[in-house]
């Protein structure tokens, strides 16, 4: 099987090259599993491969690949189809996700989403107290005089998500940074984020991090 980039992806260097050659057995196996297996089979499959990544039951030990564990289903499912598609283009969303998601159907996102949806969460991160302080100010009042709104309206006031607005508690708080800086600029796009993380200050955008990290 050859994966052949659209016009608009980015020409690959050496190690996104590296990481294609590694990810290609797992992309063969994940066909194979959607044609030949039963559909409990094929979500136990894909879960599995999940794991070398995510962590066991999607508890990640490294801040480059997020927690899924507890993540909201319906998130989860809105993630994955947009890797599938090629509709969310952030760096790593483009390394690591858009072959990983290439051979999917809807059932087994949906019973991949599930099963995540339902696992514990990870273990918050400890951090820097005067970092987390001021993360949960901006978290829960915004900052006004730069029109930055609060994180809470959304994400909940412990940042566990709800239905597409994903859980941001116990996540890696260097993921959680990567990602705002992303919608920034517009590396990942989405609007409202785009409008909530562009007046953020990069010190900002770690004490956040920390304070959402820390729950």
């Amino acid at each position: 099987m050859t994966l052949r980039p659209d016009r608009n992806t980015p020409t690959r260097g050496p190690r996104s090259l590296i990481r294609a050659s590694i990810a290609m057995p797992v992309l063969v196996a994940l066909a194979a599993c959607n044609g030949t297996q039963s559909g409990e089979s094929v979500v136990e499959g894909t879960v599995h491969v999940c794991s070398s990544c995510h962590g066991l039951e999607g508890r990640s030990i490294s801040p480059t690949f997020p927690n899924l564990a507890g993540q909201p289903h319906d998130y989860l499912v809105a993630q994955l189809k947009a890797f599938r598609d090629h509709t969310r283009a952030d760096p790593h969303a483009h390394t690591y996700m858009w072959g990983m998601a290439a051979t999917l159907s809807d059932a087994t996102i949906d019973g991949v989403a599930t099963y995540y949806a339902a696992q514990s969460p990870a273990a918050p991160t400890p951090g820097d107290p005067g970092s987390i302080a001021a993360g949960k100010t901006i978290f829960a009042e915004g900052v006004p005089d730069r029109a930055v709104p609060v994180c809470a309206n959304c994400h909940g006031e412990k940042a566990a998500g709800a239905d597409a607005i994903p859980r941001l508690a116990s996540q890696h708080p260097g993921y959680i940074a990567d990602q705002l800086v992303n919608f920034a600029s517009l590396a990942r796009n989405n609007e409202i984020m785009h409008e909530n993380s562009i007046n953020l200050t990069p010190e900002e955008i770690r004490q956040v991090a920390a304070y959402v990290g820390s729950l």
